[in-house]
C-alpha cells in the first residue's frame, strides 16, 4: 500500500497485481491523491498533468468500481481547477461518448456510470468555466436515462445534482428537462432512485422558481405519490425536498430577472397543501374520488408519516422565531387534521391512531425542539386556549337533553382526538420544562390546571385517558402539585359518585398520579395511601347498588388499588390484610360456586364481574411488580387460593362467548389477558395442578388469531436477538423517528399502541425514549401474554403432554391458509422460542426423539417463510433447540440440513434463511464445535455472499458471517485474511444503492477488528497489511451515502483506535466526527459521540485542537448551528447537548465533556469557566422573546423574510434548557475539585496575582471568584427546582474552598467578605415557605457553613444570615399536626434535620471559637499579637455564641430527641419490637424506612453539638431550662423504650443524665464498633470528639470509670478504630479519648482509695483493700483488664510509628539497630500521646498491678528515647524524645514507686532501667549517635525522682558520676551547658546522700574547667553560656556547702571571677563575648562579696593586683555599664530559663 502513495500511478507495480488486489492499490492511490492534490503546487500539478489525466481516463474506461470511480471524477475535477483547464472539453467530450456508447453488456455498465459520475464532479468543481458545454451534456444525460436501468438512474440523479450545484442560475435553459426526468424518478420503482432524485430536486429548486411557484401543485402531488410504498431513506428525502419547497414558495422574493410575477402563497396555504396529502394521500390532490366521496379508501400510511415528516422540515427550516410568531395557526391547522370534519383521518380506530401519533410528533419535534424555555412557556398557554375553546364546543353539544343523543354527536367525536393531542403535548412541554413551568400553573388567567380537570368528565375514555397523563407530567416537574391536584381528584370523585364520566375519568386522574409519585423524590402524604384504599373499597362495594354504573365502579375501583401498588411495600404493608380479604372475596371460593354463577348470570352481570376479576388480577399483578419485598412465602399463600377458580373461569369464557356474544368479548380478552400476566410472574411450582387447563387456553390464543387480526402479522422486537433485528430495519431503534416510523412495521391495519387500549397503563412507568405509554391493543397484546405464558409452563409439563401441544400447533399450522398461516405460524414459533428459552436456563431436557422430530419440522417450515421476522425468529430459536438438545451429532445434522439446502436450493428465501441459521448455531454453540464445522459454514457463506444477483442472500449471508466471526473469537485466526480480502472486494464493487449489503459488510469489519484486538499494534508485514486493509474498508465506508454504513465506519475506526491508536490519524478521523456532529440521523451522532468520548479519554487536548483548526480551515463543512471556531469543541458540544433529546446521547455528550474537563479545565480555565458562566447567564436573558408576540398580526410576509434573513445570533447559547444550566453548574463544581488536585495556588490571590505578573499566560480560579460567585447565585436564585439546588451546591463549595483565603489589600479580612451581601440574597429565597423541602435543606447546609467559615465578622451581618436558620428553626417547632402536608413525611424530617445539623455546625464552631479565645488569654504570649484580626475572630466569636445561646434550650432537646431517634432507627432487626408504635419524634413509622438516609446524614454533627451541650451544663442542671422553651413537638428526649404509663412518672436529674450519658455513648461505640468503609472521616471524627467533650466533665468520668467493663469495651471499640483506620487525625482524636478513660479510672482509684482511708481511718493501714488494677496479684486478664486494654493500644501505636519497638522483628533482617530517626510529624504526635497515655497507667493499679506493668512501660519509654533522640542543632529536643523523658518522669514520679508493697520490686526494676539507659554510652556500640543531652536528661530524671535506694547503689551512681564527667569533657559546647544545668538541679537537691556524691566527684573538675577559660576567653555565645552556667553551679555549691568548707569555696570561687573582668582599655576593644562575660562576673562579684565579706576582704588583702583589677572595672562600670549590667542581668537569665522551660522535666 505504501507503493501507491505516488503522485502518478507506480503502472509497473500495478501490472503486476491480481485483480483484487489492483481495486485496492487503484483505490488507495486515488485516496492518496485525493489528500495530496489540494497540498501540492499549482507548477507541480501542471507539469504531471497531462500523465496524471491520462492515467485517470484510462481508469475510467476500466470499469471502476463506485468508490474507485467517486474518487477518479472528484480528483480529475481538482487536477483541472488547480492546473490547466485545456483539455477539460476533451475529458467532457470523452465522458459524453462513453455515455452514449451501444455497448449495453454487464461488463461496460461500470465505465458508464464512471463517466456519468466523472462529469457530475467536474460540472461540480468548475461550473460556468465550462461555458455553455452544460447543454449539450446535460442532454446527453437525460437521454442515457431513457434506457439506463436503476443503477444507471440513480448515478445520472446524483450526477445531475452535482451539475446543477456547480452551474447555479446558468443552467436555467436545462431546468425545466431535468424536472420532467427527475419526476419520473421520484416514483421509480428503486427506493435509490427516488432519493437521488429527490436530492437532484432539491438542488433545482434553489434555482428553478417554477417548482415553487407555477409547478407548486403537482411537485407537492409529486411528492405524496413518492412516498406511496417507501423506505425510510426515501421519506426522510423526499420529506426534506417537500418541506424546503414549500419554505421557498412562502419566503419567495419577487426575481429583477423574471418576466412573471412568481406566484406566492401564504403560511395557512402551505399548511394546507400538506394537509391535503395528509388526509387524502396522494390519490386525489384538489379533486376528490369516488372513493373519496364513498370514504372507502383508507390514506396509504408511508404517505401519512412522510407528510409528517415533510411539516418537520417546513416548520424547522423557517425556524424557532418563526415559529413563535405563527403558532396558533400551526395548533389550529394540526388539530383540524384530527378533527371529525375530516373523514379520511378519523376512518377507523386504527387510522385515528396514526393520526393523533403523527400530529403528536409534529408538535414534539418542532415545539419540544426549536424552542426556548420562554418561549414554550407562551406555547403552553396558547394549547390550553384552544383546550378551553374545545371544552366550550363540547358543553354546547353537551347541554342538548337528550342524553342518548348527545353522546354520538360529530362535534364530541371530533373533538376527542384534538383534545388528546392537545392534552399530550401539552403534558410533553410541561414535563420537558420542570419547576421552570411553574409561571404557567400559577397564572390564573389561563387556568391549566381547570382546563385539564373539566376536560376530565368528557364522555370518551381516551380523552379521560389523556387529560389524566397530563396531570401526570405536570405532577413529575412540580412536585408541589401533586398532593393538592390527588387531594381535588379524590374529592371530587367522592363527590361525583353517581355519574359514570366522573367515576372513571377521576379515578384515571388518581392512578396516574399515583404512578408519578415514584418519580418526584419528595413523595406525598402517607396518610393518601389510607385515603384512597378506603375510596377504592367504597367503589368496589356500592358497585352493584346502581347498575347504570357497576362496570365503571367496578374497574375504577381495582385500578385504584393496582396504582396504590407502585407506591411500594411502605404503604402497601399496611393495607395487605384488607387487600389479600378484597382478592378473596372477588373469586367465588370452589368449582361448585364457580357453577351457580353461571347458571344464574346475564351478559350484564358477567360483563361486571369479568372487569372486576380481571381488574383484581392486575392489582395482583401490580403488587407482585411493585411490593416484592411483602412477598414471603406466607402472603405467597395467602395470594393462591382464588387462582384455581380464576382458572376455571378461564376456561368457561368459550362457552359464555358463545352464549352471549359480542358484548361479552373485549372483557373476557382482557380476563385473559390479565390472567396469563399474573401467571407468567407466579412461581410455576405454585399452580402447577392447573398446567393442562391452561395450556387448553393458551393453544387457540395462539392459533386462532381474532378476525380483525387475520391481515396483520404483528411486530414482535422481543422475539429475536439485537443482530437479527437489524436485517428487517437496520434504522428504527436508532431514528429520532422511530415514533411515528414504527407503526409502519405493523402490517396493515395495526397502528401500534395508544393508551386506551390498557387504562391500566396510565399509571405505569414508560419505555425509554417514550413520553407516553402505547400499550397494543387487546388482540395483539394477548397473544404476547401467551406466549409468554406458554414458555414458562410449557418447560414444566411432562414429555407426553409436551408432544401432544406440540403435534396440535402443527396441524393448526396446516389447517391455516394464506396470510392467515403466517400469522399462526409466527405466534407458535414465537411461544416455542420462549419455551426454549426458559429450558435453556433451567437446564433442562427437551425429551424424546419424537418431540424433536416435530420441533425441527416446525422451525424448518418457519425458516422458509417469506416473512423475513420469521425467518429470524427461526433462525434463532433452532439454535436455541441445538443448545438446549446439547448433543453434538444432532447440531452436526441440523447444520448439515442447512449446507444440503443451500446446495440445492436457488430461490432467495430459503437461501436467506438457512444461511443465518448457520450464524445462529455457531452463536449458541460456538467455541466447542469442530474447526471443521466452521471452516465448512465459513466456506459457504463466502460463496453466498458473493451472489450479486441477490442483495438480498448477500446481506443475509454476511450477517450470518460477523455472528460467526463475533462468537468464533480466537479461532478465527486462521480465515481473517479471506475475510477481510472479499469484505474489502465486495465493499469496492457492491453498489451504494445496496445498503442493507455495506450495512452487514460494515458489521463483518467490525467482528474482524475485534477479533484481531491488541495484536493490530503489531509491525510485522501480515499485520500491516491487515491493518492497511482495515483502515482502507473503513475509508470506503466512510464515503458510503448511508448513514448506517457511515456509522459502521465510525464504530471500526473507534476499535482501530482503541487497539492501535498509532496507526490512526486522528486529524482525519476528528474531521469525520466534526462533520457529522450534527447530522440528521440520530445514529450517526451517536456513533460520533462513542468515538468521541473514547479519544478524549486519551488525547482531549489534540482533538479539542485538531477540531478548532478544521473549523477554521474548512469554509465548506462548516455547520452554520455550531460554530466551533467561536465556542470551540466543548461549546459546540454544550449546544448539541441543549438541542437533543435522546437520553444515550446526552449522556455520552455529557461523560465526554467531562473527561475533557478533567484533562483540559486547569490549563483552559477562563475558556471553560466563560463557557460555563454564558449557559447560565443566558438563562436570565430572555428580553428578547416576549416582544415579537405583540407584533403578530402586524409582521406581514415580506418582514418575515427579512426578520429570516437578518437573524443574527449575538448569543452562542440561546436560552438553553434547565437541565444544560444544571450540567454548568455541575461542570462550575468539578472545575473547582480539579483546580483544588492542581495545588493551592489557585486558593491564594496574593501568590496568584504575582504569577500572573510574571507570565500573564497563567490562569487562577481565585482570580475568576466574582465570576464563580455570580455564577452561583444565578443558579441558586432561577426557576429550575434542580437548577437551584446545584446552585446552593456551587455556594457551599466556593465557601469551603475560599472561606480562608485573605484579601492582600486588607490584612486581617478575607477575600469573601465583599461577597456577603450576595451569598444572603442568594440564601435568601430558599428559606420561603413554598419553597420545597430539599432547597431548604441545602440552603441550611450552605448557611451554616457560611457562619461558621467565620467571613461573616460585624454583628449585623451575622445576625442577617443567622435570621434564617432561626426562621427555620420556628417552622420546624411548629409541629406535624399545623404544617401543611404537601410532601411525603419523610420530607419533614429530612427539613429538621437539615435544620437541626446547621444549627449544630454553628454551636459547635461558637465553642470552637470560644476555647481558642481562652486559650489565647491564658497562654503568656497574647501580649505579643500585633494583628488585630484575633480580636476581631474574637468578638465574632463571643456574638456567635450569644446568638445559639438563645435557642439553645429549644435546640438541645430537639438534638436530644433527633439522637434518640437515630438510636432507635439503628437497632438490628431482631429489637424491632422495642421501637415506639407511633414512630419517633421527627418520623413516623411508615416512613421509617425513607427517614433512615437523612438520620445517617446528620447524626455526626448533632451529637457533637449535644455533647459540648451537655459539657457545657457540667451535667449539673437536669432541666432547669424548661420553663423557656415553647415547643408543641412532644419531644422530651428521656421516653426512650418505655409504654405510655410509665412515662408519667417524673425521672430524678441523675436518672435524666444516665440516660443521657448512655445516649450519646451508646450511639458513639454503636457507629465505631463497626464503621463501613465508606463512612465519612467527618462522622467518625465528629464521633471521637464527642466522646472527648463527653469525658471533660467530672460526672461522665465517674460513669466511666465507675463501669470498668464499659471503660474496656471503649477502649476495644477505639483499639478496633485505630487498627482500621490508616488517618493520623483519627488515631490522634482516638488517643485523646482514651487518654480521658485512663485519668477516668485514676480518678476512680484515688476516690475509692480515700473514702477507704476515711471509712477505716481508725484501723490499721495494713487492712486496707486493695485498690486498683491486679488487686492482690498482680494478674490482668485480657478482655476485662482496662490496663491491658490501654498497653494493647499503646504498643500498637508506638511500634506501627517505630517497628523497631517490636523485641519479635528486631532481630529480622529488615530491622537493624540502627540511627536514631526524626518521625514526621503526624508520627511523632501520635507517639508523644501514646507515651502521655502510657506514663498514666501504674496510677491506676494496685501496687502487684504496678509492677505487672512497669517493665512493659518502661520498656516502651526507654526505647522511643532510644530510636528518636536525634542531635538537633542548638541543642533542641525531638518532640518524641522530650514526650519520652516526660513520661519517663512521669511513671518515676507515680505513687506506686512509695507503696509500701511494690517499693522494692519497683527499685529493682528501675535500677535495670538506668543500667540500660547508661549502656547507651558504649563508644563501640549502636548507640554512639544518640544525643547525649537527652540521655543525661534520662539520668537526672532517676536521680532526682526516684527513691534514694535506686541510685545510691555504688556501682550505678559511679556510672552515673562517669557519664557527667564524659560530659563535662565534651567538645560540643551545648553537651557542657546541658550538663551543666542538670547539675545544677542535682546539687539543689535537698537530700544530701543523693546529692553530695555529685558535688564531691564533680566540683573540682568544673572549677578546673573555669580555670582554663581564663586562659582562653569565650569565643561565641554557645561558650559564654556554658561558662556562665558553669559559674552558677559552682556559686550553687557554695550555696549547699557545709559553713566550714564555705570559705575554702569562696576563696576559690572569687579569683576566678575577677580574673574575668577586663580593665578600661580591654573592655574596649574586647569582644561581645569577653564583654558579656565581664559583666556577668561583676555581677555575681557584686552579689557575693557582701555576702562573705571577711573571706572577701582577705583576699583583696592578700593580693594587690586582684584588688587593682576589680576597683578599675568597678569604677569604669560605674555610669553606664551599671545600667547595662542590670538589664543584661535582667535578660540573661530570661533567656536561660526559656529553654529551661523547653526542657524541664525535672
Amino acid at each position: 500500500m505504501e507503493l501507491a502513495r505516488n503522485l502518478l500511478l507506480n503502472e509497473e507495480i500495478y501490472s503486476h497485481l491480481s485483480e483484487v488486489q489492483k481495486a485496492e492499490f487503484i483505490f488507495e492511490w486515488l485516496r492518496f491523491l485525493e489528500k495530496l492534490l489540494p497540498a501540492t503546487s499549482q507548477a507541480d500539478i501542471r507539469e504531471k498533468q497531462n500523465k496524471l489525466i491520462e492515467q485517470l481516463t484510462s481508469l475510467l474506461t476500466s470499469s471502476p468500481g463506485p468508490p474507485a470511480r467517486q474518487l477518479i471524477a472528484k480528483n480529475l475535477a481538482i487536477i483541472y481547477s488547480s492546473g490547466n483547464t485545456f483539455s477539460v472539453h476533451q475529458t467532457i467530450d470523452k465522458c459524453n461518448e462513453l455515455i452514449r456508447s451501444k455497448d449495453d453488456s454487464p461488463s461496460y455498465l461500470p465505465t458508464k456510470l464512471a463517466a456519468v459520475v466523472c462529469l457530475g464532479y467536474l460540472y461540480k468543481k468548475l461550473g460556468r468555466i465550462l461555458g455553455n458545454s452544460f447543454v449539450d451534456t446535460i442532454g446527453n444525460v437525460l437521454k442515457a436515462m431513457k434506457n439506463a436501468e436503476s443503477q444507471g438512474r440513480y448515478e445520472i440523479m446524483l450526477s445531475l445534482q452535482n451539475i446543477l450545484k456547480g452551474l447555479g442560475a446558468a443552467a436555467v435553459p436545462c431546468h425545466r428537462d431535468i424536472y420532467k426526468a427527475a419526476r419520473s424518478c421520484l416514483t421509480d420503482r428503486s427506493m435509490a432512485v427516488r432519493c437521488a432524485a429527490a436530492k437532484c430536486l432539491l438542488e433545482l429548486q434553489s434555482e428553478a422558481a417554477f417548482m415553487w411557484s407555477t409547478e407548486l401543485d403537482s411537485v407537492v402531488t409529486l411528492c405524496f405519490k413518492s412516498f406511496e410504498g417507501s423506505n425510510y431513506d426515501v421519506r426522510i428525502t423526499v420529506s426534506k425536498l417537500l418541506g424546503n419547497v414549500l419554505v421557498s414558495a412562502v419566503t419567495s422574493k419577487q426575481g429583477t430577472a423574471a418576466k412573471q410575477t412568481i406566484r406566492k402563497i401564504s403560511f395557512e396555504e402551505a399548511l394546507e397543501l400538506l394537509g391535503t396529502g395528509f388526509l387524502r394521500g396522494s390519490s386525489g390532490f384538489l379533486r376528490a374520488s369516488g372513493d373519496i366521496l364513498k370514504g372507502t379508501s383508507s390514506v396509504n400510511r408511508d404517505v401519512r408519516v412522510g407528510v409528517t415528516q415533510a411539516y418537520v422540515v417546513f416548520i424547522s427550516t423557517l425556524g424557532g422565531p418563526w415559529l413563535e410568531r405563527n403558532f396558533s395557526a400551526l395548533l389550529s391547522h394540526l388539530l383540524d387534521l384530527v378533527a371529525q370534519s375530516h373523514p379520511k383521518a378519523i376512518q377507523s380506530q386504527m387510522d385515528v391512531i396514526c393520526s393523533r401519533r403523527c400530529i403528536s410528533f409534529i408538535l414534539r419535534a418542532t415545539v419540544g425542539g426549536l424552542l426556548g424555555e420562554k418561549a414554550q412557556i407562551a406555547t403552553a398557554k396558547e394549547i390550553c386556549q384552544a383546550i378551553w375553546k374545545l371544552k366550550k364546543v363540547l358543553d354546547a353539544a353537551m347541554s342538548d337533553s337528550n342524553v342518548e343523543t348527545r353522546v354520538g354527536t360529530a362535534d364530541v367525536i371530533g373533538s376527542q382526538h384534538m383534545l388528546i393531542c392537545a392534552l399530550e403535548e401539552l403534558g410533553n412541554l410541561i414535563h420537558g420544562l420542570g419547576t421552570t413551568a411553574a409561571p404557567v400553573l400559577q397564572d390564573s388567567s389561563t387556568g391549566v390546571l381547570d382546563a385539564i380537570i373539566s376536560i376530565i368528565l368528557h364522555p370518551s375514555i381516551s380523552v379521560q385517558l389523556g387529560a389524566a397523563w397530563c396531570l401526570r407530567c405536570i405532577a413529575v416537574a412540580l412536585p408541589c402539585f401533586l398532593t393538592p391536584l390527588l387531594d381535588r381528584c379524590i374529592e371530587r370523585l367522592t363527590a361525583l359518585k353517581s355519574s359514570p364520566e366522573a367515576v372513571t375519568g377521576y379515578s384515571f386522574a388518581i392512578a396516574a398520579l399515583l404512578g408519578a409519585v415514584r418519580q418526584c423524590p419528595l413523595g406525598i402524604p402517607h396518610c393518601k395511601g389510607k385515603v384512597i384504599m378506603t375510596v377504592a373499597e367504597d367503589l368496589l362495594r356500592s358497585a352493584s347498588q346502581n347498575n347504570r354504573i357497576s362496570v365503571q365502579r367496578m374497574q375504577s375501583g381495582w385500578l385504584l388499588i393496582a396504582a396504590l401498588m407502585t407506591l411500594g411495600p411502605a404503604v402497601v404493608q399496611h393495607h395487605l390484610p384488607r387487600m389479600l380479604l378484597l382478592w378473596k372475596c372477588v373469586f367465588p371460593l370452589s368449582p361448585k360456586d364457580l357453577e351457580t354463577e353461571k347458571s344464574r348470570g346475564d351478559s350484564f352481570t358477567w360483563q361486571v364481574t369479568l372487569e372486576g376479576r380481571a381488574g383484581a388480577l392486575c392489582a395482583m399483578k401490580s403488587f407482585i411488580v411493585h411490593c416484592g419485598g411483602l412477598l414471603t412465602d406466607e402472603v405467597i399463600q395467602r395470594l393462591l387460593p382464588p387462582l384455581p377458580c380464576a382458572i376455571d373461569l378461564l376456561t368457561l369464557l368459550p362457552s359464555l362467548n358463545k352464549t352471549y356474544g359480542n358484548p361479552l368479548k373485549p372483557s373476557s380478552v382482557t380476563y385473559r389477558k390479565r390472567l396469563y400476566e399474573l401467571l407468567t410472574l407466579l412461581p410455576p411450582r405454585s399452580y402447577e395442578g392447573c398446567f393442562s387447563a391452561v395450556l387448553k387456553e393458551l393453544v387457540p390464543d395462539l392459533t386462532q388469531p381474532d378476525n380483525q387480526m387475520t391481515t396483520s402479522a404483528s411486530y414482535f422486537p422481543s422475539l429475536c436477538h439485537q443482530n437479527e433485528l437489524t436485517l428487517l430495519d437496520p434504522l428504527l431503534p436508532e431514528t429520532e423517528h422511530r415514533f411515528i416510523e414504527e407503526q409502519l412495521l405493523f402490517v396493515n391495519s395495526i397502528a401500534g399502541g395508544s393508551l386506551e387500549y390498557d387504562p391500566y397503563s396510565v399509571y405505569e412507568k414508560s419505555v425509554e425514549g417514550d413520553l407516553v405509554p402505547k400499550p397494543l391493543p387487546p388482540a395483539l397484546s394477548i397473544i404476547s401474554a401467551a406466549t409468554r405464558l406458554f414458555g414458562v409452563i410449557f418447560s414444566h409439563v411432562a414429555e407426553s403432554q409436551r408432544l401432544q401441544v406440540i403435534e396440535q400447533l402443527l396441524a393448526s399450522i396446516k389447517q391455516a391458509r394464506g396470510s392467515r398461516q403466517q400469522i399462526v405460524q409466527q405466534n407458535v414459533v414465537s411461544a416455542f422460542s420462549s419455551f426454549l428459552k426458559h429450558l435453556a436456563n433451567s437446564k433442562s431436557d427437551l425429551g424424546s426423539e419424537e418431540i424433536r422430530k416435530c420441533a425441527l419440522t416446525l422451525l424448518m417450515s418457519a425458516l422458509e417463510s417469506s416473512n423475513p421476522l420469521l425467518r429470524c425468529s427461526a433462525a434463532e430459536s433452532l439454535a436455541r433447540l441445538a443448545q438446549v438438545v446439547a448433543d453434538s451429532a444432532f447440531t452436526t445434522g441440523l447444520a448439515q440440513i442447512s449446507f444440503d439446502k443451500l446446495k440445492s436450493a436457488r430461490d432467495v428465501i430459503s437461501r436467506a434463511g438457512h444461511s443465518l441459521a448457520l450464524g445462529s448455531l455457531y452463536k449458541y454453540l460456538g467455541g466447542i464445535n469442530s474447526t471443521q464445522h466452521l471452516n465448512a459454514c465459513v466456506g459457504i457463506l463466502y460463496t453466498l455472499s458473493q451472489d450479486s444477483t441477490s442483495p438480498e442472500v448477500q446481506t443475509w449471508a454476511l450477517c450470518s458471517l460477523s455472528l460467526i466471526i463475533d462468537s468464533a473469537g480466537p479461532l478465527y485466526h486462521m480465515h481473517v485474511e479471506p475475510t477481510l480480502s472479499l469484505v474489502l472486494m465486495l465493499l469496492l464493487t457492491v453498489p451504494p444503492a445496496y445498503a442493507e449489503v455495506h450495512q452487514s459488510l460494515g458489521r463483518c469489519l467490525n467482528a474482524l477488528i475485534t477479533t484481531l484486538g491488541p495484536e493490530l499494534q503489531g509491525s510485522s508485514t501480515t499485520v500491516s497489511a491487515l491493518r492497511a486493509s482495515c483502515l482502507l474498508g473503513c475509508a470506503v465506508m466512510q464515503d458510503n451515502p448511508d448513514c448506517l454504513v457511515q456509522t459502521h465506519a465510525i464504530s471500526c475506526l473507534q476499535q482501530l483506535h482503541m487497539f492501535a491508536p498509532h496507526h490512526v490519524n486522528l486529524c482525519s478521523l476528528v474531521k469525520c466526527l466534526y462533520v457529522n456532529l450534527s447530522s440528521s440521523y440520530l445514529l450517526l451522532r451517536r456513533a460520533v459521540l462513542a468515538c468521541l468520548r473514547q479519544l478524549v479519554q486519551r488525547e482531549a487536548a489534540e482533538v479539542s485542537e485538531h477540531a478548532v483548526s478544521l473549523a477554521k480551515d474548512n469554509r465548506e463543512d462548516f455547520n452554520p448551528d455550531i460554530n466551533i471556531r467561536e465556542v470551540g469543541l466543548e461549546g459546540a458540544l454544550l449546544i448539541l447537548l441543549d438541542k437533543e433529546l435522546d437520553p444515550k446521547l446526552c449522556q455520552d455528550i455529557k461523560e465526554t465533556l467531562i473527561h475533557m474537563l478533567t484533562t483540559m479545565a486547569v490549563e483552559k480555565l477562563s475558556f471553560w469557566l466563560k463557557l460555563c458562566k454564558d449557559v447560565l447567564a443566558a438563562s436570565t436573558d430572555f428580553t428578547t422573546v416576549d416582544t415579537t408576540q405583540e407584533e403578530e398580526g402586524a409582521q406581514g410576509d415580506d418582514e418575515l423574510v427579512l426578520a429570516l434573513e437578518n437573524d443574527e445570533k449575538p448569543h452562542p447559547f440561546l436560552h438553553p434548557r434547565w437541565s444544560t444550566r444544571v450540567f454548568a453548574a455541575e461542570c462550575v463544581c468539578k472545575i473547582i475539585s480539579q483546580c483544588e488536585n492542581a495545588g493551592d495556588v489557585h486558593f491564594d490571590i496574593a501568590l496568584a496575582q504575582e504569577m500572573k505578573q510574571r507570565d500573564s499566560r497563567d490562569d487562577f480560579l481565585v482570580l475568576h471568584l466574582a465570576d464563580l460567585i455570580r455564577m452561583a447565585f444565578m443558579a441558586a436564585t432561577d426557576q429550575s427546582d434542580r437548577l437551584r439546588l446545584s446552585g446552593l451546591q456551587m455556594l457551599l463549595i466556593l465557601v469551603r474552598k475560599f472561606a480562608a483565603v485573605p484579601e492582600p489589600e486588607f490584612p486581617g479580612h478575607v477575600i469573601l467578605e465583599q461577597y456577603q451581601a450576595n451569598v444572603g440574597a442568594a440564601l435568601r429565597p430558599a428559606f420561603a415557605p413554598e419553597t420545597p423541602p430539599d432547597v431548604t435543606a441545602k440552603a441550611c447546609q450552605v448557611c451554616s457553613a457560611w457562619i461558621a467559615s467565620g467571613v461573616v465578622r460585624d454583628f449585623n451581618d451575622l445576625q442577617r444570615v443567622h435570621q434564617l436558620l432561626v426562621m427555620s428553626l420556628n417552622k420546624i417547632q411548629i409541629g406535624k399536626e399545623a404544617q401543611n402536608q404537601q410532601y411525603n413525611e419523610g420530607t419533614s424530617t429530612m427539613e429538621i434535620l437539615a435544620v437541626l445539623k446547621a444549627w449544630a455546625e454553628v454551636y459547635i464552631i461558637a465553642i470552637q471559637i470560644q476555647k481558642k479565645q481562652s486559650d489565647i488569654k491564658r497562654s503568656p504570649l497574647v501580649v505579643n499579637t500585633t494583628d488585630d484580626s484575633c480580636t476581631v475572630h474574637a468578638s465574632s466569636g463571643d456574638d456567635l455564641l450569644e446568638l445559639v445561646q438563645a435557642d439553645l434550650g429549644n435546640l438541645s432537646k430537639l438534638w436530644l430527641a433527633a439522637l434518640q431517634d437515630f438510636a432507635l432507627l439503628t437497632l438490628p432487626p431482631e429489637y424491632a419490637f422495642q421501637l415506639p408504635a407511633e414512630g419517633g419524634a421527627f418520623y413516623t413509622v411508615e416512613t421509617m424506612e425513607n427517614s433512615r438516609p437523612h438520620y445517617q446524614n446528620s447524626w455526626a454533627l448533632i451529637l457533637h453539638a449535644t455533647s459540648l451541650w451537655l459539657t457545657s451544663t457540667g451535667f449539673l442542671i437536669g432541666d432547669s431550662d424548661e420553663g423557656q422553651t415553647n415547643l408543641s413537638r412532644p419531644v422530651t428526649p428521656t421516653t426512650m423504650c418505655q409504654d405510655s404509663t410509665s412515662r408519667a412518672a417524673v425521672k430524678s436529674p441523675e436518672d435524666v443524665n444516665t440516660e443521657r450519658f448512655h445516649l450519646v455513648l451508646g450511639i458513639s461505640v454503636e457507629f465505631l464498633c463497626s464503621p463501613r468503609s465508606d463512612a465519612a472521616m467527618e462522622n467518625i471524627t465528629a464521633c471521637l470528639q464527642a466522646l472527648h467533650a463527653l469525658l471533660d466533665v467530672p460526672w461522665p468520668r465517674s460513669k466511666i470509670g465507675g463501669d470498668q467493663e464499659l471503660s474496656v469495651e471503649l477502649l476495644n471499640v477505639l483499639y478496633r478504630l485505630i487498627v482500621t483506620r490508616e488517618s493520623p487525625d483519627i488515631q490522634l482524636a482516638a488517643l485523646e479519648v482514651v487518654r480521658q478513660i485512663v485519668f477516668a479510672a485514676q480518678e476512680h482509684v484515688k476516690e475509692k482509695r480515700r473514702s477507704a482511708e476515711v471509712d477505716d481511718g481508725a484501723e490499721e493501714k495494713e487492712t486496707l483493700p486493695e485498690f486498683g488494677e491486679g488487686k492482690d496479684t498482680g494478674g490482668l486478664i485480657p478482655g476485662k483488664s482496662l490496663v491491658f486494654a490501654t498497653l494493647e493500644m499503646c504498643v500498637c501505636i508506638l511500634v506501627r510509628q517505630l517497628p523497631q519497638l517490636n523485641p519479635k522483628i528486631t532481630g529480622s533482617p529488615g530491622i537493624t539497630a540502627g540511627k536514631p530517626q526524626l518521625l514526621p510529624e503526624n508520627g511523632s504526635k501520635l507517639v508523644s500521646a501514646a507515651l502521655a497515655i502510657l506514663s498514666d497507667v501504674p496510677a491506676v493499679c494496685s501496687p502487684e498491678g504496678s509492677i505487672a506493668v512497669l517493665p512493659t512501660i518502661l520498656y516502651l519509654i526507654i526505647g522511643v528515647l532510644r530510636e528518636t533522640a536525634v542531635k538537633l542543632p542548638g541543642g533542641q529536643l525531638s518532640l518524641t524524645a522530650a514526650a519520652s523523658l516526660q513520661a519517663l518522669k512521669g511513671v518515676l514520679s507515680s505513687p506506686m514507686a512509695r507503696a509500701e508493697k511494690s517499693w522494692t520490686a519497683w527499685n529493682d526494676l528501675l535500677r535495670s532501667a538506668l543500667v540500660t539507659i547508661l549502656d547507651f554510652w558504649d563508644p563501640e556500640g549502636p548507640y554512639q549517635e544518640l544525643d547525649e543531652g537527652s540521655l543525661l536528661t534520662a539520668i537526672t530524671i532517676f536521680i532526682l525522682s526516684t527513691s534514694s535506694e535506686v541510685t545510691t547503689m555504688e556501682c550505678l551512681q559511679k556510672s552515673c558520676i562517669e557519664k557527667f564527667k564524659l560530659a563535662l569533657e565534651s567538645k560540643d559546647p551545648i553537651v557542657q551547658l546541658k550538663c551543666y544545668q542538670l547539675l545544677l538541679n542535682i546539687f539543689h537537691y535537698p537530700n544530701q546522700a543523693i546529692s553530695y556524691p555529685y558535688i564531691h566527684s564533680l566540683v573540682s573538675s568544673i572549677v578546673h574547667k573555669l580555670q582554663e577559660t581564663e586562659k582562653s576567653k569565650p569565643e561565641n555565645a554557645a561558650e559564654l553560656q556554658v561558662i556562665q552556667e558553669g559559674i552558677k553551679v559552682v556559686a550553687a555549691v557554695i550555696g549547699v556547702a557545709k559553713e566550714e568548707h564555705r570559705t575554702d569555696l569562696v576563696a576559690c570561687f572569687l579569683p576566678m571571677l575577677i580574673s574575668f573582668l577586663l580593665d578600661e582599655n580591654a573592655l574596649g576593644s574586647a569582644t561581645n563575648s569577653a564583654r558579656n562575660l565581664h559583666e556577668f562576673a561583676l555581677q555575681y562579684l557584686m552579689q557575693i562579696g557582701p555576702q562573705y565579706s571577711s573571706v572577701f576582704k582577705k583576699l583583696m588583702a592578700s593580693s594587690p593586683p586582684m584588688k587593682t583589677r576589680l576597683e578599675l572595672a568597678v569604677k569604669g562600670n560605674q555610669e553606664g555599664i551599671k545600667e547595662k549590667a542590670t538589664s543584661k542581668h535582667a535578660k540573661t537569665p530570661g533567656k536561660s530559663s526559656s529553654i529551661q522551660l523547653k526542657t524541664n522535666f525535672l
